[in-house]
């Protein structure tokens, strides 16, 4: 499970880079009943905090320069030194996207990264600001995945940057398998997310590696209806996912990816 309790290389942060702010923040507003809040004195367009009751559940903000007009959610990993992680990165065979750079006056740092197969993701040092305030709930982060096309070569980056423990199980039907991650120590009861090596013809328009994040949802099916109701569309499912719940791979307005996932035995 994603907690707030955030400990080294833990999900802390998420943020989504789009072409438009204001309809990315109506269509999550209808899925998940998000409030959007411009942060800081940045107005209307940039970026802007998501919350849920209160809470902050992550982010939205113009395209990053360089992204190629693709739009995509940003995952981030707690770290107490984001120098020291970018030169982990480095020595690992990564990319680094953006040197770390300040936040506010002292919110904390962050840096923009990439794996050697190119899947990007971000660091978040904090010093004021923690993170999400709430996850693993209806509408919030609860899940994370990465599909790759080399899964034994982005274990090992993760796990030299990170130090993240790891549970191969096999999919279903012969289907590979599905490595569990979490933090290094910690329990199997702090599982953050998966790994899972994909084809390139199964990866997208450019075959680049990526990481999704995955949202609970009261009721999967429901949930896929505002999807679709609201210029969103679906990739695959609803379907239900034996000893997990049922699920469904979704994509917002601007094409990016995520998950909508009712655990199994929610109430």
């Amino acid at each position: 499970m994603i907690t707030t309790d955030f400990v080294p290389g833990s999900p802390c942060w998420l943020d989504l880079g789009t072409p438009d702010v204001e309809v990315a923040a109506g269509f999550y507003r209808a899925v998940f009943g998000w409030q959007a809040e411009p942060y800081g004195d940045q107005g209307a367009g940039g970026y802007t905090l998501f919350r849920l009751d209160g809470k902050a559940v992550g982010a939205v903000g113009p395209l990053p320069e360089g992204a190629g007009g693709r739009s995509a959610w940003t995952l981030y990993f707690h770290t107490p030194d984001a120098d020291a992680t970018v030169k982990a990165v480095e020595q690992a065979g990564g990319a680094v996207r953006s040197a770390p750079k300040a936040v506010g006056a002292d919110d904390g740092r962050f840096a923009r990264l990439a794996d050697p197969q190119g899947a990007e993701f971000a660091v978040w040092q904090p010093d004021r600001y923690p993170g999400l305030e709430a996850t693993d709930g209806p509408g919030s982060l609860g899940w994370m995945e990465l599909y790759t096309t080399d899964a034994a070569a982005a274990l090992a980056f993760y796990r030299a940057v990170f130090g993240w423990g790891t549970r191969d199980i096999p999919l279903p039907g012969g289907g590979g398998t599905y490595t569990l991650l979490h933090p290094a120590n910690c329990g199997e009861e702090r599982m953050h997310g998966g790994l899972m090596g994909v084809p390139t013809d199964l990866l997208g328009p450019n075959g680049t590696p990526y990481w999704h994040p995955v949202f609970g949802a009261r009721d999967c099916d429901a949930a896929v209806g505002l999807v679709t109701g609201n210029g969103g569309t679906l990739s695959m499912g609803p379907e239900t996912a034996e000893g997990v719940g049922r699920l469904a791979v979704c994509n917002d307005p601007a094409g990016a990816e995520f998950v909508v996932l009712t655990p199994e035995g929610a109430e």
